[in-house]
């Protein structure tokens, strides 16, 4: 993303405690990043993506859940996949990786109401053997991949 153009930025001055200002310091330089106000900026819209989130329930949101599980036996995986085929208008799509200690990543591609997508989560964490999961949204959405009338792919048109 370009940063914005200077004429369409605004200003903003805020007063900190000592710490909570020493400490956003060193997590810009950590991150390398140029300014503090990249960092705020981008915790902004984080903490607007989640405020969407709860208070719009029926608005589209994409994002990303990640979910850590332990179980080799497979039964975890099982109850993953069929919580999944629940919401299979909003799982887009799913990576799995195997961690050690018999532990495995999953992280799943999502996009639909915040309310089902809190619905999936809610589910996915009833499972035994799931230890964190955690979504993370943005109003940013994914370019429709098949148009709602007609049933032709977007960017295709009628042979005839």
């Amino acid at each position: 993303m370009s940063p914005p153009e200077p004429s369409r930025l605004a200003r903003l001055s805020m007063s900190l405690p000592a710490e909570l200002f020493r400490q956003l310091d060193m997590m810009v330089d950590e991150r390398g990043l140029p300014s503090r106000s990249q960092l705020i900026a981008e915790l902004i819209r984080h903490a607007l993506a989640e405020h969407e989130a709860l208070t719009r329930p029926d608005e589209t949101l994409a994002g990303t859940v990640t979910i850590v599980y332990s179980g080799s036996g497979g039964r975890v995986r099982q109850q993953l996949a069929e919580v999944q085929s629940d919401y299979l208008k909003e799982v887009i799509s799913s990576q799995h990786v195997f961690l050690e200690q018999d532990q495995s990543l999953e992280v799943l591609l999502v996009q639909g109401p915040a309310v089902r997508l809190k619905q999936l989560c809610d589910a996915l964490r009833t499972i035994r053997g799931v230890q964190q999961l955690q979504l993370v949204t943005t109003t940013a959405l994914l370019p429709p991949l098949h148009e709602q009338e007609g049933g032709e792919a977007a960017g295709q048109e009628a042979a005839e």
